[in-house]
């Protein structure tokens, strides 16, 4: 049965021309944004999932930066305790050298003087943005660094908690008391001054080597914590982002479909015309 009150045909059409431009809207702005989730109403469960990792690599990048204060404190440290390492074995030679009856102690003992002042300054300089880990604070409590190093959640939402590293000061300006060394006057007192610089020594290495040791992590986590942001970043993206080869034959798709749709209308409003055949 023909009505002309109500075209059904024209209904449907505009219905289905209605979709398709909808479809077509969302379409563009999927490509035009490059967002294919861009807000909670076009996927509510993964806009939140993203929006918690977008949130966890915001974080993980400012560890990066605390990470690399953290290793630029360390290797000045390192590198002045590997320095005293090197005073104090150039020390030992000198005391060794001074094991002999027929050399200058008093020679001797003026250059031993001078590179304990020279350790005496590349502890008070191995400093970084205030850190020293050669020396105990002002009180004489020994100083430590504690680093950012990660963030760990639990569960998808959970509660967050902060992990750090911890690089403890090795002190040396208690340690290396080279102020009360036995001076050098003759070869009996060398010989007790070789037994001080070997303990000295052995403090020295230890030290070094545990700085090294902290160094050496510190480079390790914050290479780990770059390497999680990409990837992470990644996945939000994998999540989240317009995948543009199948984008742009929706779109092609839907502007074919937008077409037929339109036809469609055409014909639909142009069929209640052909009921005035019927009146002739």
């Amino acid at each position: 049965m023909s009505s002309i009150l109500t075209n059904n045909g024209a209904m449907v059409a505009l219905q289905t021309l209605k979709s398709v431009n909808d479809d077509l809207s969302k379409t563009q702005t999927s490509i035009s944004t490059g967002k294919e989730v861009g807000s909670a109403k076009d996927n509510s469960a993964v806009w939140a999932i993203s929006k918690t990792m977008e949130s966890d690599i915001a974080g993980f990048e400012a560890i990066e930066e605390g990470l690399s204060i953290g290793e630029a404190t360390v290797a000045v440290a390192s590198a002045g305790a590997e320095q005293i390492v090197e005073k104090l074995t150039e020390m030992k030679e000198l005391i060794v050298s001074a094991q002999s009856e027929n050399v200058d102690h008093e020679k001797i003992q003026t250059d031993i003087t001078s590179k304990v002042e020279q350790i005496t300054s590349i502890i008070d300089a191995a400093q970084f943005n205030g850190a020293n880990l050669l020396k105990a604070t002002v009180d004489g409590t020994a100083t430590g660094l504690g680093v950012l190093a990660s963030l760990d959640r639990v569960g998808a939402g959970g509660a967050v908690s902060a992990v750090e590293i911890t690089v403890d000061s090795v002190d040396f300006e208690t340690d290396l008391d080279l102020g009360s060394m036995t001076q050098i006057t003759d070869s009996a007192s060398a010989a007790s001054a070789l037994g001080e610089i070997e303990t000295y020594l052995q403090t020295a290495i230890t030290g070094a080597a545990s700085l090294g040791a902290d160094a050496a992590r510190l480079e390790d986590q914050s290479e780990f914590v770059s390497n999680l942001v990409d990837s992470m970043t990644l996945g939000v993206s994998t999540m989240t982002d317009t995948n543009m080869e199948e984008a742009s034959a929706r779109l092609s798709a839907l502007q074919t479909q937008q077409d037929l749709a339109t036809q469609s209308l055409t014909i639909a409003n142009e069929a209640p015309s052909s009921l005035l055949q019927l009146f002739r």
